[in-house]
């Protein structure tokens, strides 16, 4: 005999449809900032691409203007031409090209900057108004000072290169990308519980273990997302380009050339990129294991949650044939913003699966075994 677990889940007066207006309001709002995350996140991987994060060699994060004439912008370039960057790698470029490479940066941050206003001001709207209670306050709280903590993150990567090398941590690339992936994550998953309040939910066992399963590959899609920003901090993926053989061998040699081991993980190129395949394969192998048991539940499932399985599965062949494409074709910035974005769109559609497993149950399920 199968037994249940009953789930108290997040739930407002769902008579009352002031209140539901409220809270599916504030959902929007949370869904608009997660659209604008994902273009702060392509406008990083475009930035990363093109060699232009380093182009603005101060924080300045309440400057908003750019150089509006000649004089600003030829100081502003003199700041730039003391750095290594200009010294070691652009030696000799003119103010014109400058202009390219700054504008890219500026537009970045100057889009960061937008997220927090978006964020502050509905949100005290919100507050004053009542539609935002003491613990959902604190939690949005909470994501503005992870928002904060972002920037901060990414001027000290900005600053990692600004020192000996014309070239940003890549251990610091990777705590700056996977900062704007948990702040999306933890932000979708909010919007989604108030868009979809339910109440409560029975879930029977073995949509209880399907479910800790689809939260677990959510971490390693994670982990595979932070794998992928240290080749693209090492550059790793302008060699060995040539899939699933690495300079003519499955298993490439050189990969632990340094001491201790650990390190070969960080900045070995030959074991970062070695180590992303191996995790991305796997990937797609566990995406397609997990749309598999959600056919085999059948209808203990949520018809949206196997849907929504189906679709990371779809979502992780697909990115995993894009960073394929984007390796042969050694880096094209439009292939490699779309494989950076690819990995977003597999992590948010585990968020809404996960979410989507919940459902209300006058009773339990019965499971296949």
């Amino acid at each position: 005999m199968q037994s249940s677990i009953a789930l108290d889940l997040p739930s407002g007066p769902q008579t009352d449809r002031r209140a539901a207006g409220r809270r599916r309001a504030v959902a929007v709002w949370l869904f608009v900032l997660c659209g604008m995350v994902t273009v702060m996140v392509g406008l990083g991987g475009a930035t990363r691409l093109t060699d232009s994060g380093l182009s603005m060699v101060e924080w300045q994060p309440l400057t908003v203007l750019p150089p509006l004439t000649e004089p600003e912008w030829q100081a502003t370039f003199d700041k730039y031409r003391q750095f290594p960057e200009y010294q070691k790698k652009n030696y000799g470029m003119t103010l014109a090209e400058f202009k390219g490479i700054f504008w890219l940066e500026y537009l970045h941050r100057l889009w960061g900057r937008a997220i927090g206003v978006v964020f502050a001001l509905p949100f005290l709207w919100f507050l004053v108004r009542g539609a935002i209670d003491r613990p959902l306050a604190l939690r949005l709280g909470g994501l503005f000072v992870l928002g904060g903590m972002q920037g901060l993150v990414g001027w000290l990567m900005v600053r990692s290169g600004l020192v000996d090398q014309p070239m940003v941590s890549p251990v610091r690339l990777a705590a700056h990308l996977g900062l704007a992936f948990l702040i999306l994550v933890l932000m979708l998953r909010l919007a989604l519980d108030l868009w979809l309040n339910e109440g409560r939910a029975v879930v029977a066992v073995g949509a209880r273990r399907f479910a800790a399963a689809a939260r677990t590959f959510g971490v390693y899609v994670f982990a595979v997302a932070l794998s992928g920003a240290l080749v693209a901090g090492l550059d790793a993926g302008l060699t060995y380009n040539t899939f699933p053989l690495m300079d003519g061998r499955l298993v490439p040699k050189g990969l632990h050339l340094h001491a201790p081991w650990w390190v070969n993980h960080l900045d070995n190129v030959t074991t970062v990129q070695f180590q992303h395949r191996l995790l991305a394969v796997t990937l797609v192998a566990l995406a397609l294991g997990l749309a598999a048991w959600a056919l085999r539940l059948g209808d203990a499932l949520p018809a949206r949650a196997r849907t929504a399985a189906l679709v990371v599965a779809a979502l992780a062949v697909g990115q995993m044939t894009l960073g394929i494409a984007t390796l042969l074709l050694v880096v094209p910035t439009t292939l490699g913003v779309a494989h950076q974005l690819g990995a977003l769109a597999v992590l948010s559609a585990v968020v809404v699966l996960v979410r989507l497993l919940r459902r209300p149950e006058a009773t339990a399920q019965r499971l296949p075994q």
